[in-house]
């Protein structure tokens, strides 16, 4: 009755199921790591934004990169702006408008400083025009703000490129940047969220990041790979039950054409 299991298209079928069967499960456990993952991290970065304050030299030297767990930290640091070398980022987009990030070094003392962005200004007129920065606050001033890591091309996405107008970046990458200044750069930089004394205008704060949902997706996409083994399966096995079905039908109609004669 089941000899009919062993042909040729029936062999066929059993490879292709024992072929999806482990896919499926490799999909799932993918699915499941990235879950885990996401929420570690959605976990990490939450708290990091709720935790008090520390002084930017517990977390960030000069010549030491932010640590991965230090993401989104916020940190206090004091100093004098230097606007004669700020920078602006391009393809800064914010809120649905194209803009620019505006960078300024804090010069903290002892021939350092950090790069502090101090928010985000809306685009000019043209892809070339310089758009209106307002100045930052003179004299000493007290920032607060969340340390951020330096960027790469790997870890933002975005190309360096080089013909850019002059006082303009792709990247917030302080090696890079710190080449051309007279003070050491402290690794990393600083996403500003207040300051003191606080200027009569500023450029638009940049938005906390978006922890997400921590990688609920991910775990609701294991699910299904892991459901769809059960189809699988399930299928299988309805294909063999109706093609049985089927063989036994023809054979009780194959007995009672004689004993209708």
């Amino acid at each position: 009755m089941y000899r009919f299991l062993l042909t040729p298209r029936w062999l066929a079928l059993h490879v292709v199921v024992l072929l999806v069967i482990p896919a499926f499960v490799f999909l799932g456990r993918w699915q499941f790591g990235r879950f885990e993952e996401r929420s570690a991290n959605s976990e990490r970065v939450t708290a990091n934004i709720e935790a008090a304050p520390v002084p930017l030299e517990r977390l960030a030297a000069p010549g030491r990169q932010v640590r991965e767990d230090d993401r989104f930290r916020k940190v206090t640091v004091s100093g004098t702006y230097d606007p004669s070398h700020a920078l602006l980022v391009r393809r800064r987009p914010q809120e649905g408008q194209n803009g620019f990030y505006v960078l300024t070094p804090l010069v903290t003392g002892n021939g350092t400083a950090v790069i502090v962005n101090r928010g985000w200004v809306k685009a000019g007129a043209t892809a070339d025009a310089t758009p209106e920065v307002p100045a930052p606050p003179t004299g000493q001033v007290n920032v607060t703000g969340r340390l951020r890591l330096s960027e790469t091309e790997d870890s933002s996405g975005i190309r360096e490129r080089s013909g850019l107008p002059a006082g303009q970046v792709l990247l917030i990458n302080a090696d890079k940047i710190g080449k051309g200044l007279p003070y050491r750069l402290v690794g990393g930089y600083v996403e500003l969220t207040e300051q003191t004394p606080a200027p009569a205008t500023a450029p638009a704060p940049v938005p906390e990041p978006d922890v997400g949902a921590g990688g609920g997706l991910n775990l609701a996409y294991g699910v299904q790979w892991w459901l769809f083994i059960g189809i699988a399966l399930a299928g299988w096995v309805l294909l063999i039950r109706r093609e049985v079905a089927e063989r036994k039908a023809g054979d009780s109609s194959k007995e009672s054409v004689p004993a209708a004669n």
